[in-house]
């Protein structure tokens, strides 16, 4: 896949099915559109584009983690466009001549229902429509992705993430929801004192669940081993800052140095202050047992995003 990060020119295109949007957690809703673009593309053999809006805010998804999902999804092109004040005060019938028509020259153009673009938010779904009878391309719209009632958005998500409701926001992304990075050497107090640990440091933008202790998996590469996480400061040992560290059931292997990543099934409970190492150690005792009556009972034996990558 080809990446482009937008600094001021889009690149000149030929013949595209493109899809727009923020794809920041690239969810049930986002991968319809890829379905759609990399339809057209097998069709009549068109390059299939994402044009993803990036903003500074934290994300489900890092960009380059991002990059990943769609370039084994299989698009050929990926854009990331600022969303700086040049494209904020660009007009939707601007973007629509200058961007899709001109750099893209878009065939095909498929977005949500709800998708809204350019200066105030007046670029709407329908305005394409219109646009693409006007300049000669294609647009299909989208219907979203529900979860009962409600539309599944990257805003609903955030919310279901940051009460550490791991089950609803592993139903809305279609996969579990995971941090990923090098295993770091860290204070070696787990070792000594408690249980020999993982320790990830999460990307700045990486959107977290509360601190707190997780049942997850975590993988290295083919090697995917259960266990517990804990996300936050580790209040009692006192570091300063936001580590992810996870002690991995039946695993004895030298782990400092590799790629992992660590996704979560589900919340246990809050990170807190104990009055003793040895009550912090209990209580990780008991946290353990928790995590293996969970894969005992079949609840995670494989990882969903392994499955859909």
């Amino acid at each position: 896949m080809e990446y482009m990060r937008i600094e001021d020119q889009f690149p000149r295109l030929n013949n595209c099915a493109v899809t727009l949007g923020k794809f920041d957690g690239i969810h049930r809703g986002h991968r319809k559109l890829m379905d759609k673009i990399l339809e057209r593309k097998k069709e009549t053999g068109v390059q299939a584009v994402v044009l993803a809006f990036v903003s500074d805010r934290k994300t489900v998804l890092t960009n380059s983690e991002r990059r990943d999902f769609l370039e084994h999804m299989g698009a050929d092109i990926l854009l990331e466009c600022p969303l700086n004040s040049n494209i904020r005060h660009m007009k939707a019938e601007t973007f629509i001549r200058q961007v899709l028509v001109g750099a893209l020259q878009a065939s095909y153009v498929t977005v949500g229902e709800d998708f809204r673009f350019g200066f105030e938010r007046k670029g709407t779904p329908e305005l394409l429509k219109k646009s693409g009878g006007k300049y000669g391309f294609e647009v299909e719209i989208l219907p979203k992705e529900m979860d009962g009632s409600r539309k599944i958005s990257s805003t609903y998500i955030r919310e279901e993430l940051l009460k550490g409701n791991m089950e609803k926001v592993s139903s809305l992304l279609g996969f579990d929801y995971f941090v990923s990075g090098i295993v770091e050497h860290g204070r070696g107090m787990g070792r000594r004192e408690f249980f020999p640990t993982a320790n990830l440091i999460p990307m700045p933008e990486k959107l977290l669940p509360p601190n707190g202790v997780y049942i997850t998996l975590s993988s290295f590469g083919q090697e995917i081993y259960p266990g517990i996480t804990n996300v936050g400061y580790k209040p009692t040992v006192g570091e300063s800052f936001i580590g992810v560290e996870s002690y991995l059931f039946d695993c004895e292997k030298n782990l400092y140095g590799k790629n992992c990543t660590v996704e979560f099934k589900k919340f246990l409970r809050r990170e807190q202050r104990f009055s003793s190492y040895e009550a912090l150690k209990e209580q990780i005792q008991k946290d353990i047992r928790t995590g293996e009556e969970y894969f005992r009972r079949g609840r995670a034996v494989v990882s969903s995003r392994m499955d859909l990558l």
